[in-house]
């Protein structure tokens, strides 16, 4: 029986933007002029108050999404839509990386604030598609997005999951939080680890780092020495 730090999880539950694609490919870049386009078209305002609000209601809401919605009563579809809707030739399938997940046993499902259609797309252009048992978008969470816990009770309640045998992977150390709460291993998928015990491990390699989940190398003790103080 195996022993190290994730022999107990069933579920693997993975973040999608800059946690199954590498940070380098920017597709934020692509998606951010959109956001303040629509925000200067649908609030009259100009693209510098746009670009205030997109960075002030993610960082107040989770997302920008959230604060329009909150604060002005957007429609959250057509939104989703119109961000969306860029091109995907910055990513290539990533062959070790489809094995890896493959690999993991038990069920893999995919948690993202973007919209489900797009996820599907960003799994497509990554060689991912087919490996996931479930691919949830924030409108499956009610809109509600990550950091907030009824996002994640949204989730677990549709899908099902337990949240002390299920493991989080995410690029955003903020979603992190609620994970570790409800008793879910954590690890925080960045160029730089974050602070605080909410994070059990941190990987800047993601392939690598499930090749030692599957292979059971990781053993429990990594859970609180590799914390920083």
């Amino acid at each position: 029986m195996r022993t190290d730090a994730f022999s107990h999880v069933t579920t693997w539950v993975f973040d999608l933007d800059r946690t199954l694609y590498p940070p380098a490919a920017d597709l934020f870049g692509l998606m951010n002029p959109r956001i303040i386009s629509w925000i200067t078209d649908t609030l009259n305002v100009t693209e510098a108050e746009a670009g205030r609000l997109r960075v002030q209601y993610w960082q107040q809401y989770g997302t920008t999404l959230s604060g329009l919605m909150r604060e002005h009563g957007l429609d959250p579809a057509a939104y989703l839509t119109h961000i969306h809707d860029i091109p995907l030739d910055r990513l290539a399938p990533d062959p070790a990386l489809a094995a890896h997940i493959r690999a993991l046993p038990g069920r893999r499902i995919v948690f993202t604030n973007a919209c489900a259609a797009y996820a599907e797309r960003v799994l497509a252009a990554r060689g991912l598609s087919g490996l996931f048992d479930a691919t949830y978008g924030v409108e499956h969470a009610g809109f509600k997005p990550k950091p907030e816990r009824g996002a994640y009770d949204a989730i677990i309640a549709q899908d099902g999951l337990s949240p002390t045998s299920a493991a989080m992977f995410e690029d955003d150390e903020r979603n992190l939080i609620e994970p570790h709460s409800m008793g879910m291993a954590t690890v925080h998928v960045a160029p730089e680890r974050g602070a605080g015990p909410h994070i059990h491990h941190h990987t800047d390699d993601l392939t690598g780092f499930l090749s030692q989940v599957i292979d059971g190398t990781l053993c429990a003790a990594q859970r609180t020495s590799d914390i920083p103080s």
